[in-house]
């Protein structure tokens, strides 16, 4: 089987394969070909995949000879034109939110592996790109609250006086959160985390930061690491609770989705104008409208002296790492998904069959075909 991983569009500095995967890839009967060119702004040069046995080709030949196809983001209409039936591309599709797109690709008779549908399992975890992709936007978030910041981090005692630490609040403790909660403790910050779950509560105070509780939250146990839908009176009281803690903070760094849906509004204009100027905001929510009522996705701006940034790919500012994760989690589905250096798509295993969202003319992701019949 060969397997072509392509260029990524301006705005990406990922790769979807990096060099110390293709050997791995190799072993269990996949033939790796790169675009030329794909790796340079991860820092990985087309000599690097061709020393591990990596093929550099043009796009227009991998596109035409590839079984499988591999990028990080739904590829262009550029590349979708000139795929055939019977080939499969594995990206981060956001099936629900991409519904048409998808649909047109499944009339293509394509198969396609939804990297982000992957079930949040404890035997998919080496497979789950969304959580390795949120412990760089989690890491890169303080940095960039830090650098946005009018203030110190640690606390400082000099000469001319002692500086106070900083204070966080961080909204959503899953992996993106719990990234942010450490990389600003080893800074120095004081940290509050607010989550609706409260069994992530031991893991936060594990990292040294304190659980602020609101009693009452609906069960998100089988929510997949997601946040849900709340009660009006949760609701209520919840945002009584942030405001509180918001009014306080120099940085806050927002992570709260429901899948499918906008972000919900957590930081209300009212709360940031009773924030501190030269505070900041960071929105990991953008992409689906921000947790801040004032969030503008892919920008920065500055409200009553507070900053607020809405990024929705930071993974892509620190692509070497990135990439290498994002590599290893598809040599890891692959690892499953192959017997005897062929695609075996078993959909009695739930990794594949959450993954695989649409096969021989047929969408087998349910909440893409709802959407499309909504």
């Amino acid at each position: 089987m060969k397997l072509g991983a392509i260029k990524e569009e301006e705005f990406e500095n990922r790769i979807s394969i990096t060099p110390d995967t293709v050997e791995a890839l190799t072993k269990i009967g996949i033939e790796v070909s790169i675009e030329s060119g794909a790796g340079d702004k991860s820092y990985y040069s087309d000599d690097q995949f061709k020393a591990v046995g990596a093929k550099i080709e043009s796009r227009k030949d991998i596109l035409a000879s590839s079984d499988l196809i591999t990028c990080i983001h739904f590829p262009s209409e550029s590349v979708t034109k000139e795929l055939k039936k019977g080939q499969s591309v594995m990206a981060l599709f956001q099936p629900v939110y991409n519904k048409d797109k998808v649909a047109k690709l499944v009339s293509q008779g394509l198969t396609l592996y939804s990297l982000d549908t992957i079930p949040r399992i404890t035997r998919a975890q080496s497979m789950d790109v969304l959580s390795s992709q949120a412990t760089v936007s989690g890491y890169k978030a303080v940095l960039i609250a830090a650098s946005h910041m009018s203030r110190f981090f640690p606390m400082l005692t000099t000469a001319a006086g002692t500086i106070t630490p900083a204070r966080m609040l961080i909204i959503g403790a899953g992996v993106a959160g719990l990234q942010a909660i450490a990389t600003s403790r080893r800074l120095g910050a004081v940290v509050d985390v607010f989550d609706t779950r409260p069994e992530v509560k031991e893991q936060v105070m594990s990292l040294g930061a304190k659980f602020v509780e609101v009693e009452g939250a609906a069960d998100a146990s089988q929510a997949g690491g997601y946040a849900v839908e709340q009660t009006e009176d949760y609701k209520q009281r919840q945002a009584d609770a942030i405001h509180k803690f918001a009014t306080k903070a120099d940085a806050i760094i927002t992570t709260a989705l429901i899948p499918g849906k906008k972000a919900p509004v957590l930081i209300t204009k009212a709360m940031v104008d009773e924030m501190r100027p030269g505070s900041v905001i960071v929105d990991l929510a953008s992409i689906m409208g921000g947790n801040c009522e004032l969030t503008k996705d892919n920008e920065t701006i500055v409200h009553n002296g507070v900053s607020i940034i809405g990024n929705s790919n930071l993974p892509s500012t620190m692509p070497s790492d990135a990439s290498r994760m994002f590599s290893r989690n598809i040599l890891n589905f692959l690892k499953l998904l192959m017997k005897d250096k062929q695609i075996n798509l078993n959909f009695e295993d739930e990794v594949i069959a959450g993954t695989c969202i649409a096969h021989d003319g047929e969408i087998r992701h349910e909440p893409t075909q709802q959407a499309l019949n909504s």
